[in-house]
C-alpha cells in the first residue's frame, strides 16, 4: 500500500481533529496521504488537499470518518473504481464500519499487514422511466425506497419481475434492498436479515395494506420493474435514504444488480452473525 485518503463527515464532534491525528499516525509510518480541500485547510496542510472525485487516481485505499450514512455516500461516489475502504465508527449503530477511533494505531497497522478480509458487497442499479423516456439513474448500497410523502393516503406498486406479475402493494411504498441494506430500513420494515455474501434482493412492502403481502428474496438475475400509481402526488424515490426526487404516477422504475460493488474492509475474526448480536440485539459479548 502507498496512499490512503481520509474522507471526512465534517459534521460529526470530533471528527476533523481525528482525521488530524489518523494523518500524523500514518504519516508516521511512511505512508503517503491525501484529504478533502477542507480538512486540508483545517489542519492547515494544503499540501494534502485533493477533491473526493480525484481519489480514485490517486489512493490505493480510503479510510472514512463518520457513520453508515457517510459510508454509503462514499460508496456511491466511489463504487465504479472499486477501492477498498475502511468505516472508523463516530455514528450510532455503526454497521458497516470496523474500526473504532479509540484504536487508530493497532487498525492502521493491521491494514498495513494485511490483517483484513476484503468483502465485495453488491450494490443495486435503478433506473427511472417516465413517459418511456429515462429521466435518471442510480447506484445504491443498500437500498432504493419508493413511499408515500406527508399526505395519510396509499399509493399502488405494481410489481413485476421479469415478465411475470407479481402483485400490486397498496401501502406506504417498498423497499428493493440489498443483503448489505438487509440490516437497514428493510429491517424496520419487517424485512428479512440476508447474509452479506449473498447474492439476492430483497422486496419488502411498507405498511402494506392486505394480510398477504410479505416481504419476498429475489433472484438477481432477473430484472424488477415498479409502476407508481395513486390518487395524489405526493411520492418520491430515495436512495440509501440520502438522495430523494419526486415520484410522478405512471413513474416506472427499474431495478437489477449494479455492475459495480464496494469493497468494504473486514477484520479476520469478526463474523457477520457476532456483528448481528453487538449491533441489533445488544449482545455485549
Amino acid at each position: 500500500m502507498k496512499t490512503i485518503g481520509l474522507a471526512v463527515n465534517r459534521d460529526k464532534p470530533g471528527a476533523l481533529n481525528l482525521a488530524k491525528e489518523l494523518i500524523r499516525l500514518v504519516e508516521e509510518r511512511g505512508i503517503k496521504c491525501f484529504v478533502e480541500p477542507f480538512v486540508g485547510e483545517y489542519v492547515g496542510r494544503p499540501d494534502l488537499a485533493i477533491p473526493l472525485i480525484a481519489y480514485p487516481q490517486n489512493v490505493d485505499i480510503v479510510f472514512v470518518l463518520g457513520g453508515d450514512g457517510t459510508l454509503l455516500g462514499v460508496a456511491r461516489e466511489l463504487c465504479r473504481y472499486d477501492i477498498p475502504i475502511l468505516g472508523i465508527n463516530l455514528g450510532n449503530l455503526g454497521f458497516l464500519s470496523e474500526a473504532e477511533p479509540n484504536n487508530l494505531p493497532l487498525a492502521i497497522e493491521r491494514i498495513l499487514n494485511g490483517e483484513y478480509d476484503l468483502e465485495k458487497r453488491m450494490m443495486i442499479h435503478a433506473v427511472l422511466i417516465r413517459n418511456g423516456k429515462k429521466i435518471n439513474e442510480y447506484h445504491a448500497l443498500n437500498d432504493i425506497c419508493i413511499a408515500k410523502g406527508t399526505f395519510s393516503r396509499i399509493i399502488e406498486c405494481a410489481t413485476y419481475v421479469g415478465d411475470m406479475y407479481v402483485t400490486t402493494y397498496n401501502g406506504d411504498g417498498i423497499i428493493v434492498s440489498t443483503p448489505t441494506g438487509s440490516t437497514a430500513y428493510s429491517l424496520s420494515a419487517g424485512g428479512p436479515i440476508a447474509m452479506p455474501s449473498m447474492h439476492v434482493l430483497l422486496l419488502t412492502p411498507i405498511a402494506p395494506h392486505s394480510l398477504s403481502a410479505r416481504p419476498m428474496v429475489l433472484s438477481v438475475e432477473q430484472e424488477v420493474r415498479v409502476v407508481l400509481g395513486s390518487t395524489h402526488e405526493d411520492m418520491g424515490l430515495t436512495i440509501d435514504g440520502q438522495i430523494g426526487t419526486k415520484l410522478n404516477i405512471g413513474d416506472e422504475l427499474v431495478l437489477k444488480r449494479s455492475p459495480y460493488v464496494t469493497s468494504l474492509i473486514k477484520w479476520n475474526e469478526s463474523s457477520f452473525f457476532e456483528v448481528v448480536r453487538k449491533k441489533l440485539m445488544g449482545d455485549p459479548l
